[in-house]
């Protein structure tokens, strides 16, 4: 399928491997030219290495700080670049799983999870709006909608989805389209459930029969194709849509009001 979306310009963040490196490559296949943000050089000129087209960017950031995040936008501005997608891919729990934690690390992983998205949108969405096209897709998680790891992480995930999803109303009639895609448990190089596979083979074979319906993990490509779909010229209707990419993992009802 043509996505429409061949000559635009892509800015990336958490780019450097996992998702967003998958992210980057599908984009990349679709004729976009792509901005990578990370925090290491080392992960961003090998990411540029599997890319087919010599014209993308990369960045080096830490977007977990205000600082780092402004600091971006700023190189961005002055280099005169158009963004006409924004992925925010980057999140995490950042290491902070316990339960009782501290308000001040809640808010840290709260931060890590909205911060750098909300300063990129609020940023560049004005230029999309004047040039009546955007698009932004926002990595979120299964989490956001059911126990599915620690309290500040689902909690930063449900919040943004409730981010984007008014958000995106305010800006639609500009054809700025704000998407979201929540992925289920994905097989990364060096993530979590890969060092699982090495070191604890048993709890994979029981998480996979007991969790997941399809039996098996992700693929990163499969949520990369589902976010380049996003960001397309078919992504034209899906005003704040949030896309449940799970294989069958959660169970979560959807109840209708009567």
């Amino acid at each position: 399928m043509e996505l429409g979306i061949s000559g635009k310009t892509a800015l990336v963040t958490g780019a450097g491997r996992g998702l967003g490196a998958a992210i980057c490559r599908s984009l990349d296949s679709a004729g976009v030219r792509i901005i990578a943000c990370s925090r290491s050089n080392n992960d961003l000129q090998r990411l540029l290495g599997s890319l087919t087209s010599s014209d993308h960017l990369y960045f080096k950031a830490d977007l977990s700080t205000f600082e780092g995040t402004r600091k971006l936008i700023a190189e961005l501005e002055h280099q005169d670049l158009q963004i006409d997608i924004i992925i925010n891919n980057v999140g995490g729990n950042l290491n902070l799983t316990n339960p009782l934690m501290s308000s001040e690390d809640f808010w840290n992983v709260m931060h890590f999870n909205m911060s750098a998205a909300i300063e990129l949108n609020s940023n560049f969405i004005p230029a999309m709006q004047r040039r009546n096209w955007g698009r932004i897709c926002h990595v979120s998680s299964i989490s956001a909608l059911e126990n599915q790891g620690p309290p500040a992480y689902c909690a930063a995930k449900a919040a943004l989805n409730a981010y984007l999803r008014s958000l995106a109303r305010f800006v639609c009639p500009d054809n700025v389209i704000i998407t979201g895609i929540m992925p289920g448990a994905v097989l990364t190089e060096g993530g979590y459930w890969d060092e699982a596979q090495r070191n604890r083979p048993e709890h994979v074979s029981k998480y996979l029969k007991d969790r997941m319906a399809i039996q098996r993990f992700g693929t990163e490509k499969e949520i990369s194709e589902a976010v380049a779909f996003l960001v397309s010229e078919h992504a034209s209707f899906l005003v704040g849509s949030i896309l449940l990419a799970d294989g069958g993992q959660g169970r979560v009802f959807y109840p209708q009001e009567i």
